[in-house]
């Protein structure tokens, strides 16, 4: 590991030297008050392979994985390195033993450069042989021997985010780490991002490294897995070698049941657009447009998919479409009527329902009951109110009745929808937004962090707004949801749109080329 007299240069080992071995997690049990989150896991690791841990929210993988980097003691259970039981009372403890791990959210500092922040807390501030230059050519020459090359000399807050995620892999590898664990490491990627990704993970694969990937994104388990583990209700279900498993057989793991096939189209769009997009134009703080010149319409029966990598105007598009902003220059009609400069409450008035992408910090008040939540827009729109008094009986009783419809666990109206699951959250807000029948729906990440079983759920929702002649806008990081949802499909690229084409019509290789900025042949006008 790094020390004060660290020479410029040397790539660092974990103690003891060398690769760390089987890393084996044993019997590992760890419960939060009444709740079981890991009941006597098994889990190894081999040096040389990419091992993909699979399971629902709340299945207890996160805390494995917090358990191994260090973050969480176990209640009971030991874990082993090449043999040796270890101790990890701290994450510096677990790199130590060259075990690193990237979070979903990085752990970066924006305004920091990249060898900055790759060497942050590795070296001593007062070695004064570690000059500026001498750092920058050090990480330099660390990313290009793990086949990353980065400009050393870039404050990270200028990067993309494939970028931003190298660099945490290369601050991990440069303190030691000879085995990461990568938390949802694809879910703000596009297509052409995640084949750079899986190809620096094969290459650090074949270099002896160990990786374990938490996904639940099955597709790409089977692209890269070596092997899988899969956790339910917080107990191993099975680890399975490749060529032992497909796609079915994980599914059928993670949720204990059989989920079937999608149903069909079968509602025609009609030809009157419910959600007219006209010339949109959106700048930020500094004037800077981030949105530049959008249009685009969405009939009766139909669903837009909004593609492109994150931090392209996908969040300002869906905050101008749901009121929350206001457009510089442009219009959006709502069924024929001039909602530019209405607020979110108007809009909900003409149809108009939001499913936010943050749905903690904006779909839903984590304070408050289920029940509360699920009747916010009726209680500022007067419906559950009488002489100035809440109808709480009657909140009570309408909540029950669309926790029954949308299959909220546990479905107690008087529950803090903070005690729910991620998915179960997500269902709350669906309720909500769908339950009152909308005319046009936003939907941004709406299937983001959750399992297989949830986002099977969501997708299906959204598709029931389809048949009933609604309209849907759906954004979303994942290109295969998009294609499986939408009946058309847009591509954002710096705020403006860089392919359109109906998905029967789609260029796989067309939208991963837009999503990294190059120019397409596909003609934008080709969906109206």
């Amino acid at each position: 590991m790094p020390h004060a007299a660290r020479d410029p240069g040397a790539v660092t080992t974990p103690a003891g030297g060398g690769s760390p071995g089987t890393i084996e997690l044993r019997r590992i049990t760890k419960t939060f008050g009444a709740t079981v989150a890991n009941y006597e896991v098994d889990f190894d690791l081999r040096p040389g392979e990419i091992h993909a841990l699979l399971g629902e929210n709340g299945a207890g993988k996160t805390t494995l994985m917090s358990i191994l980097f260090g973050l969480v003691t176990p209640d009971e259970g030991e874990i082993l390195i090449g043999g040796e039981p270890v101790v990890f009372d701290s994450p510096h403890d677990a790199l130590q033993r060259g075990i690193g791990m990237v979070h979903q959210h990085f752990m970066l500092v924006p305004k920091f450069t990249v060898a900055e922040n790759v060497v942050l807390g590795s070296v001593s501030p007062w070695n004064t042989r570690l000059r500026r230059s001498a750092i920058e050519r050090d990480v330099a020459e660390a990313s290009e021997r793990f086949g990353m090359a980065i400009d050393p000399s870039r404050r990270v807050r200028d990067l993309p985010i494939d970028v931003q995620q190298r660099v945490e892999i290369l601050k991990l590898l440069y303190r030691g780490a000879t085995a990461l664990i990568l938390d949802e490491p694809t879910s703000t990627l596009g297509p052409a991002q995640i084949d750079t990704l899986f190809g620096i993970l094969r290459d650090l694969r074949e270099s002896g490294h160990a990786v374990v990937i938490v996904t639940h994104k099955l597709g790409e388990v089977m692209q890269i897995a070596d092997r899988v583990t899969v956790l339910k209700g917080g107990r191993k279900t099975v680890t399975v070698e490749r060529g032992a498993f497909d796609e079915h057989s994980l599914a059928l793991a993670m949720t204990g049941r059989e989920l079937q096939e999608l149903p069909p189209r079968s509602h025609v769009a009609g030809d009157q657009p419910l959600l007219d997009v006209r010339d949109l134009r959106i700048s930020d703080r500094r004037g800077h447009g981030v949105v530049d010149g959008v249009s685009f319409s969405v009939r009766a029966g139909e669903i837009l998919g909004v593609a492109g990598v994150e931090g392209n105007g996908q969040r300002e598009l869906v905050d101008a479409l749901a009121g929350i902003l206001h457009p510089s220059e442009g219009q959006v009609l709502l069924d024929g009527a001039d909602v530019t400069t209405a607020t979110p409450a108007a809009r909900h008035d003409h149809g108009l329902s939001a499913i936010p992408e943050d749905r903690q910090g904006w779909g839903l008040v984590l304070d408050m009951t289920i029940a509360e939540n699920l009747a916010l827009a009726g209680v500022s729109a007067g419906e559950y109110t009488r002489y100035g008094l809440l109808r709480r009986r009657a909140i009570r009783a309408h909540a029950r009745t669309l926790l029954e419809q949308y299959d909220v666990r546990p479905a107690d109206p008087d529950l803090r929808v903070a005690s729910l699951s991620g998915g179960n959250q997500q269902k709350v807000v669906l309720a909500r937004e769908l339950g009152r029948d909308p005319k046009v729906v936003i939907a941004a990440q709406p299937t983001q962090g959750l399992d297989v079983g949830a986002a099977d759920f969501v997708q299906r929702s959204l598709l029931d707004v389809r048949e009933r002649g609604g309209a849907v806008v759906l954004v979303s990081n994942d290109l295969d949801e998009l294609l499986k949802l939408s009946d058309s499909l847009i591509v954002l690229y710096r705020g403006r749109i860089n392919y359109q084409a109906s998905v029967a019509s789609v260029s796989l290789s067309g939208v991963a080329l837009a999503m990294a900025g190059n120019q397409t042949s596909a003609p934008v006008a080709e969906v109206a």
